[in-house]
């Protein structure tokens, strides 16, 4: 046979895609779910996802979340997120980068002789990564008028994104994107996914506020390349650490932070986008 086959005569390159499947069946209606029934579940579901992937982040690092210095990650993406809920967006920024500039400072400190490895910057880093995507992520659905429509058009955007360059890049193959950073990503998933995220973007647009097209079309590519740039760096962070999975939490996918790459890239792009665009516009006017 000229194609290796895992159990039942399926393809060895799809082999995971039953477990994607049933993992998305779960996933994506819970959060379709909270976005559209209004901003409380919404922050809710924004403060569990930021606590899981606090977590992920501080035992990628070798540490743990219930002592310092790990603690420290949480603990600072938390007090930016309550300052954002209560549209304090500055001070919840200012706040981040003490955040970053203490986790950094009390784990360089704690370093010593029986704990040589501790990775202070790479640590401190997680502040910033995820606390300024969950920060994103509340502001974009806080809009009264518009925050429905846009979180949902950036969610359907970085999914239409993902889903395409894993049906283009397992059925097309071909030269690889990025070979040195993740072996598995090819140049054709990553046409194949852009290609999803701009039709689904402009389908998406129609339904949720018509009008603007082309615009619809343009942002839509623009979240669809921060989506794949944001899953290129997570394979990169990854390789950084040797690891395969950020953890084992979602069958098919990894972790939270495995699955929400793209997500993490894309959000703080379409809330500065909603920003300059002001109060109440779609991403796409």
């Amino acid at each position: 046979m000229s194609q290796a086959t895992a159990s039942g005569g399926t393809p060895k390159r799809w082999r995971d895609l039953r477990k994607r499947f049933l993992s998305a069946l779960v996933l994506g209606p819970t959060a379709l779910a909270c976005i559209w029934l209004g901003a409380e579940p919404w922050t809710f579901l924004i403060a569990v996802a930021v606590a899981v992937l606090a977590w992920e982040w501080v035992h990628l690092c070798g540490l743990r979340t219930r002592v310092l210095p790990g603690m420290a990650v949480p603990v600072a993406v938390f007090a930016a997120g309550l300052l954002a809920v209560e549209e304090h967006v500055r001070a919840s920024l200012v706040a981040l980068l003490v955040g970053w500039a203490l986790t950094w400072w009390t784990a360089a400190r704690m370093r010593g002789p029986d704990r040589p490895g501790q990775p202070a910057g790479w640590l401190a880093a997680g502040v910033l990564y995820i606390g300024i995507a969950g920060i994103s992520l509340i502001e974009l659905r806080h809009d009264n008028y518009a925050g429905r429509a846009n979180v949902l058009f950036l969610f359907l955007v970085v999914w239409a994104s993902d889903i395409g360059a894993y049906m283009a890049g397992r059925a097309f193959g071909g030269p690889k994107l990025a070979a040195a950073v993740s072996p598995n990503k090819t140049w054709s998933g990553a046409l194949g996914g852009l290609a999803t995220a701009v039709l689904v973007g402009v389908a998406a647009a129609a339904m949720l506020a018509p009008g603007g097209a082309s615009r619809a079309a343009a942002v839509a590519a623009m979240l669809g390349v921060m989506a794949q740039a944001g899953d290129l760096l997570e394979s990169w962070i990854k390789r950084r650490f040797d690891v395969k999975d950020t953890s084992s939490l979602i069958p098919g996918h990894g972790g939270l932070l495995d699955r929400l790459d793209g997500v993490i890239a894309a959000a703080p792009v379409a809330a500065l986008l909603a920003f300059a665009l002001g109060q109440g516009q779609p991403l796409w006017r």
